[in-house]
C-alpha cells in the first residue's frame, strides 16, 4: 500500500530527553525560526486601538536586479497607542501573501514619540516578477513596544497583478482594520490525509512486537501554497519530540511541480512504552525544496497538547484540538489505523 516504508528505533528515555528539549538540532532550529516569522503576521495587539491615519509609500520593480521594492515615505495622523503619555512609537512592516513563510518580512526604523513618522526607506525583495504578480503585498503599521507586545495601527493591501506598474509615484493611502483575507491567508495552508496505528508491546503475540511501535502513513497533502507558477518541489519531514536526532528524523521523496502532491510514504518507530504517548509529539512538516534551501509550508503536530513533556514545559506540546482527537483516538483504538484529514498550520 506504500512506496516507502522506513523503520526507525526509538528508544524513549526520561533522563536522556530532558535536555534535548532546550537544544534543538540545526534543522529543528531552522524550522523554529521560519515559524516564527510566520506568525508574526498577525501577532500583537488588535483591540487596543482603532486603524486611523494614512500612509505614502510607492511601488516599483527593478527589471535589472530581479528586485520588488516598496517605497515607504511616510505616515500621517496615527493612532496614539499610549494616551497617558500622548505617544506611538510605530514602524512599518510589508509581506507578500500567501507566500510569507518563503519571502519573510520586511521592516523599517521605528520613529519615536510621533503619529507623523518620516521613514523614506526601501524594503526590497528578490523576486521573479511572474512570482510577484500571484501575491499580494500586505503592508502594516505598527507600535514598538519595548516587552513585544507591539500594537497594531492599520494596514493595506495591494493585489499586485492588477498594480499599475508605470505608476512610481508616491501616494497616499488610508490604512485599514485587519483585513480578512490576510487573516484567511495565514490560516489556510493546505490539508495532510494521513493514517496513524499504535501497536502494544506483546499485542500481536509473545515479545511480538517487542516494544510499542508507531506507524505513521502520510498519504497526500491538498491545495499547497503555490510558491511558483509551476507549483511546489514539495517533500515531509518527520520528527518524534522531542527528539529531533538524526535518528528521530524521517523525510518522503520530493514530488515536483504540484500543489497536491501524493507521497503514499509509512514511517515506523519503536521503541515506545505505552506511557509514552502522553509525552511525545509527532511533528509532519511540509516543505519546498529548492538548492539552496527549503521553505516551510505548513505543518501539524500530533499528541495530547498539554503544553508538557516528562514535566518540562515545551512550546511545541501545542496540538490543535482536532490533533488531540486524532491522537487520543489512536492511543485508545490500539492495532487499528486511524484515518484522518488535518489542515496544515504555522507551528
Amino acid at each position: 500500500e506504500s512506496d516507502t516504508a522506513s523503520e526507525i528505533s526509538f528508544q524513549f528515555n526520561k533522563h536522556k530527553k530532558t535536555p534535548s528539549v532546550g537544544s534543538h538540532s540545526s534543522d529543528m532550529a531552522s524550522v523554529s525560526s521560519v515559524s516564527g516569522s510566520v506568525l508574526s503576521v498577525y501577532s500583537g495587539d488588535f483591540g487596543s486601538v482603532d486603524a486611523q491615519g494614512t500612509v505614502e509609500f510607492a511601488l516599483d520593480y527593478d527589471e535589472k536586479n530581479r528586485e520588488f521594492q516598496v517605497h515607504v515615505s511616510q505616515c500621517k495622523d496615527l493612532a496614539v497607542v499610549d494616551e497617558k503619555k500622548g505617544r506611538s512609537d510605530p514602524y512599518v512592516k510589508t509581506y507578500l501573501l500567501p507566500d510569507k513563510a518563503r519571502m519573510g518580512k520586511r521592516k523599517t526604523s521605528v520613529k519615536k514619540r510621533t503619529v507623523n513618522p518620516v521613514y523614506n526607506e526601501v524594503l526590497r525583495y528578490k523576486i521573479e516578477k511572474m512570482v510577484l504578480l500571484i501575491q499580494k503585498l500586505n503592508l502594516s503599521v505598527w507600535h514598538n513596544d519595548p516587552l513585544g507586545r507591539n500594537s497594531f495601527l492599520g494596514e493595506i493591501e495591494v493585489d499586485l497583478a492588477s498594480w499599475d506598474w508605470s505608476n512610481r509615484k508616491l501616494n497616499w493611502y488610508p490604512l485599514k482594520p485587519r483585513s480578512l483575507s490576510a487573516i484567511n491567508g495565514v490560516d489556510h495552508r493546505g490539508v495532510m490525509n494521513l493514517s496513524i496505528k499504535y501497536v502494544p508491546p506483546g499485542s500481536l503475540g509473545p515479545r511480538n512486537p517487542p516494544s510499542g511501535e508507531v506507524h505513521i502513513w502520510v498519504k497526500d497533502v491538498k491545495d499547497l501554497l503555490q510558491l511558483r507558477p509551476s507549483g511546489v518541489d514539495s517533500f515531509v519531514k518527520c520528527y518524534v519530540l522531542p527528539d529531533t536526532s538524526k535518528k528521530s528524523y524521517q523525510k518522503t521523496r520530493v514530488i515536483k511541480r504540484d500543489i497536491n502532491p501524493v507521497f503514499n510514504h509509512t514511517i515506523v518507530y519503536d521503541g515506545f512504552h505505552t506511557e509514552d504517548l502522553k509525552d511525545a509529539c509527532v511533528e509532519l512538516t511540509v516543505w519546498d525544496h529548492e538548492k539552496l534551501t527549503n521553505h516551510f509550508l505548513g505543518g501539524i503536530r500530533l499528541g495530547l497538547g498539554t503544553g508538557l513533556s516528562y514535566g518540562i514545559s515545551v512550546d511545541w506540546m501545542d496540538s490543535t484540538q482536532e490533533e488531540v482527537a486524532f491522537w487520543q483516538e489512536m492511543m485508545s483504538a490500539t492495532n487499528e489505523w486511524i484515518e484522518g484529514l488535518l489542515p496544515l498550520r504555522s507551528l
